[in-house]
């Protein structure tokens, strides 16, 4: 039962304790990375888990693979991103509404492409996160979120709705309470079953919800 709940850990931790291994080692960029054999013996997981941390790591731009040499950690602040979007937001007068929608387009999106790819439906990390739920009680709500995204495999994608996140400050940054366990349930059981509408239908009442904290 010990490993069972070990293994539920899943990549969600996993890439925060990576996070923290590159920070206490001082890793920097362009330095290799221990190879996943290294680091599941490190950080006691499975070797799939660490290639999926190493997955998510690489779609947000932070570590960059090369094929036959291993993994190296990348110099983030060569992305222009940030800047071009933040200029656009800064200088759009409705740019707030405008930001917001986009997000929740990507986030649509998302779940759209999840539900129609079985090998996306039955990734480890939707059980880890319904069982992190019924454990905890509570469960990071951008982690829910970011993984939807992270699963599409669209990196470009990714960089943009962590900043469209930022302006439109929806509250992600925290954790899931009582209320709306049972609405995150439903919607990564419909995701996890490929129901679209369902799913979707779930994600309304889901940011309905947030939202609603924001006018109390």
């Amino acid at each position: 039962m010990q490993n069972t709940k070990r293994s539920s850990k899943m990549f969600l931790d996993i890439v925060g304790e990576l996070r923290l291994m590159i920070k206490a080692e001082g890793i920097k960029a362009g330095d290799k990375l221990p190879s996943e054999r290294v680091l599941a013996e490190r950080l006691q997981v499975g070797r799939s888990t660490v290639r999926e941390a190493l997955r998510s790591l690489e779609l947000l731009g932070l570590i960059e693979t090369r094929r036959g040499e291993g993994t190296y950690l990348a110099d983030f602040k060569k992305h222009q991103l940030v800047e071009v979007l933040s200029t656009f937001v800064m200088q759009q007068p409705k740019s707030a509404l405008d930001v917001t929608d986009t997000r929740i387009i990507h986030e649509k999106a998302a779940i759209q492409t999840i539900c129609k790819d079985i090998h996306k439906r039955n990734l480890p990390v939707w059980q880890g996160l319904l069982m992190k739920i019924t454990e905890d009680g509570e469960v990071f709500r951008e982690d829910i979120i970011r993984e939807m995204i992270v699963a599409t495999n669209n990196r470009l994608s990714l960089k943009i709705w962590f900043i469209l996140k930022q302006y439109s400050k929806v509250p992600y940054e925290q954790m899931t309470d009582g209320k709306e366990n049972e609405i995150v349930r439903a919607l990564l059981n419909n995701l996890i079953e490929g129901s679209v509408m369902e799913t979707i239908n779930a994600y309304d009442k889901w940011i309905e919800h947030i939202e609603g904290e924001n006018e109390e």
